[in-house]
This record gives C-alpha cells, structure tokens and sequence, in this order.
C-alpha cells in the first residue's frame, strides 16, 4: 500500500547526515581559526621585538607600551604638581580641585592639613603668589607598582620678597580609569608625600633663571 509519506528511516538517515556533516564543519573551522591565531602571533613575535638590558626578549608592542605609559605618567606629575603647588589666591580652590582628582586620598589628606595649618588662609590674607619654575620626575618600577621621586622648585611672591624654595616629593602611581577632562592619563597618584623642602638661596639657583 502506497503511502505520502516518506520512509521514516530514510529521514532520520538524512537528518544524521545533515547534523554530522554541521559537527565536523564547526571542528574544521574551530580548528583553523586556532591554526591562524597561533601562525600569526608566532610570526609577530619572531619579526617584532626589542632586547632589553639583561638580555631577554620583549614583544614591541609591550615596549611601545612601556614607552607610553612613562610619557604619560610623567604628564600626569606635571600636571598635578603645577596644580597644587602653583596657586595664588585667585585660581587656588580651582587648581587645588583639579588636583585632587589626580590622587587618592593621600593627596586629600595633605590638602586638609594645609588648609588646616592655615596655608590657604596666608595666601588670601597676604595676596601670596606661589610659581612652580620647573618640575623633574623619576619613575621606577617595583613588582607591580610604580614608584616616582619628584623634584619642584617654585617660588613664593611676598610683594617685597620673592623666595625659592625646592620640594621633594614621593608616592606611588597605579592605573585606574580614564575620565576626561579631570584624569586624562588614567593613573592616580597614591601614598604621596612630601619629603623634604627647602630654601634655595639665589646664588644656587639653576643658571638662566
């Protein structure tokens, strides 16, 4: 007896088929997108690197890195020291809050014992102008983190005197997230402290000034 429908075997033949031949398809393709990452990073790693000093071998690209991270976490020092250290009493709570958005609370911290100890107040009371003349930084790398020693020399305009003062500072900086405007490099400054200050005679000034 004829029937309309087709042998239920030959569909379940047919459907074993279709659904083997997808499975090996996927494992072929898998397999040679695998093949493709592993030629290409292998190929980048034999025709792009860099020797470093003890002898070892790093990829470019973490040099490039590298690179960019000390140019930006140098701009990043600048830009905070000229920001907290060069104020008079017209930019002052504009700079210093520009300041605080580049470190952590160890920044804040120093920032409320000035202001307790009055420092913001004498600048108000005597129309102070306090001028960075220049600011040098070192970074060094320790295990995870990056250490910084900076030096800024600045000055403070008494009207009648003008006195030059040179300030060591230390901290540390890890990565954090962008935000611009307020932290366009992506790094904070943490466990910040100013270490040593003091008085620059004229005749030790740096020539040209």
């Amino acid at each position: 007896m004829k029937t309309p429908y087709k042998n239920i075997y030959a569909v379940l033949k047919t459907n074993r088929f279709i659904v083997l031949a997808v499975v090996i398809s996927a494992a072929l393709s898998s397999f040679f997108s695998v093949w493709m990452a592993h030629t290409i990073n292998k190929r980048a790693l034999n025709s792009a690197f860099a020797v470093n000093t003890d002898g070892s071998v790093i990829p470019l690209t973490l040099v490039v890195q590298q690179e960019n991270f000390k140019v930006e976490a140098l701009s990043h020092l600048q830009l905070f020291h000229t920001y907290f250290y060069n104020i008079d009493a017209s930019n002052y709570e504009k700079n210093l809050e520009k300041a605080l958005w580049l470190g952590n609370s160890s920044v804040d911290n120093l920032y409320r014992q000035k202001k307790a100890d009055g420092v913001y107040n004498r600048l108000l009371q005597y129309s102070l102008v306090q001028k960075v003349l220049s600011i040098d930084s070192q970074i060094e790398k320790r295990d995870d983190t990056y250490a910084f020693r900076t030096v800024t020399i600045f000055e403070i305009n008494r009207g009648s005197t003008i006195d030059t003062y040179e300030l060591v500072s230390i901290g540390n900086l890890i990565t954090v997230d962008r935000n611009f405007p307020n932290n366009p490099h992506g790094l904070l400054i943490t466990e910040y402290f100013e270490n040593s200050l003091r008085k620059i005679e004229p005749t030790s000034l740096p020539s040209g000034r």
